[in-house]
């Protein structure tokens, strides 16, 4: 499960909802085994940031281990420490690394590069508190260590705050829809790439057996972010602007037919009996294992799931992977995403060697280590297809990557808003309410929040 800062709220404020990850590796603070068997790696010694001297002193890296895990994190820092054998890197990581380091920051004497993901971190509070390094003159020109701008290779630019730029999106992630494409091959079923074929597959799902849908209801924020919103935006013929007014907290975008009809998709969806009754009690772990047992066959997600359940995934499961079945026949297929980023301490003690390691990880083949080692795609562009990659990661790449694609960017929504977004989605899929009491109870939040 990853955190929202990611959409903000959705927490992402999504931070995407302050919500727990589910992490992997040590809590404890580490340092790198300086020693390394790797393979030669491009020398950063003489970088742009550290011109023509050795990169020296100590060197903290803080890094959350969530769904993503740590081994691209181990690979890179023992790379970067192999390149630059006199400098002493200190790698703090873990599920609570965040909650451990906070003393660190308030106090003014934080690690020198961040990994901001998970809770107790929130990239737009770092920056309104001044811990954050402004790169925005850095960028400018900065290059990776192959010489390739920086800036150039980000599939989604940095966000700004007040024009500058404090921290760069490293991981991509986007929400959608998984499947088990060796169930699909098996009974014969056709993978869908629209709305109209979701509805056909899932009523022959459906006479066979299993339950075609389900999600996790306890967090709302899935089914929000992998089906109503790429639904909203596919009905608002293709434009994203109807969320970003929703997230500017403008009544009129809720009160728009984009949102009636996406909510009436999901209507459709429960009266046919397609989405799992289990769904509204159940937690995140709870519904993903009732979908690797093949128990229902669709769950949205992100594009952390597998990685994260990586221990209970059956032998022969194969994960099947779309942005969104939402779309019509003939729209674009719609791919919500969100990101996370790594930022500079401003009171770091060491910002020469955080801008050769910001320099080291921002190339196209840290793009496919990260793919391999976290199975997910990076914000780098690059071509992973002849990487080692899980099959999923490289369709989702695809899609992020296709012009025939419509990405939504990073979308904050009011916390507030957003809990009433997901609170209101839970009661419609069981019947509570209607599409027009969603928006109603919706917007009475927003008007609030808006005064």
């Amino acid at each position: 499960m990853m955190i929202k800062n990611k959409f903000a709220a959705l927490g992402l404020a999504v931070v995407m909802t302050t919500l727990t990850l589910a992490g992997c590796g040590s809590d404890k603070d580490k340092t790198t085994d300086t020693e390394s068997t790797k393979e030669p790696v491009a020398d950063t010694s003489t970088n742009e940031s550290s011109g023509d001297k050795k990169l020296t002193g100590d060197f903290e890296i803080q890094y959350f281990v969530g769904g993503y895990g740590d081994k691209w994190w181990k690979k890179v820092i023992a790379d970067f420490q192999a390149a630059n054998p006199d400098l002493n890197i200190k790698e703090m990581s873990g599920p609570k690394i965040n909650e451990q380091n906070k003393p660190r920051w308030i106090g003014g004497n934080p690690p020198d590069f961040v990994y901001i993901d998970g809770p107790e971190l929130n990239d737009r509070q770092m920056v309104e508190d001044g811990q954050l390094e402004d790169l925005t003159e850095w960028l400018q020109t900065g290059t990776n260590v192959d010489g390739d701008k920086i800036l150039d290779l980000l599939t989604q630019a940095p966000q700004q705050y007040d024009g500058k730029i404090y921290n760069i999106p490293l991981v991509l992630n986007s929400w959608g829809i998984f499947w088990n494409k060796a169930l699909f091959k098996e009974k014969g079923w056709q993978e869908p790439q629209n709305y109209a074929d979701f509805l056909a597959v899932s009523d022959q799902i459906k006479a066979a057996g299993v339950t075609p849908f389900i999600h996790t209801g306890k967090y709302p924020y899935y089914i929000n972010g992998a089906v109503l919103y790429p639904a909203i935006v596919s009905a608002n013929n293709g434009d994203f602007k109807v969320l970003q007014d929703m997230a500017a907290n403008k009544v009129e975008a809720f009160n728009s037919p984009a949102v009636l009809g996406a909510l009436n998709k999901i209507v459709e969806m429960r009266d046919k009996g397609f989405i799992d009754k289990a769904s509204i009690q159940i937690n995140h772990t709870d519904s993903q294992m009732l979908f690797l047992q093949n128990k229902d066959a669709f769950i949205p997600n992100g594009l952390w799931l597998p990685n994260e359940m990586s221990k209970d995934i059956p032998s022969g499961f194969e994960f099947g992977f779309i942005p969104s079945v939402m779309q019509d026949a003939g729209q674009k297929v719609v791919a919500n995403t969100s990101t996370a980023t790594v930022a500079i301490a401003k009171n770091g003690k060491n910002k020469e060697a955080a801008k050769a390691f910001l320099q080291f990880i921002f190339s196209k083949a840290q793009a496919s280590q990260w793919a391999e080692l976290s199975g997910s795609p990076s914000n780098i562009k690059g071509d992973i297809s002849a990487s080692n990659a899980p099959s999923f990661v490289k369709d989702a790449a695809k899609y992020l990557n296709d012009a025939n694609t419509i990405v939504i960017p990073t979308i904050t929504f009011n916390a507030d808003v957003d809990k009433a977004m997901q609170d209101a989605t839970d009661a419609l899929t069981i019947a509570k309410i209607t599409p027009e009491e969603w928006v109603a109870r919706v917007t009475n939040v927003v008007k609030k929040v808006a005064k």
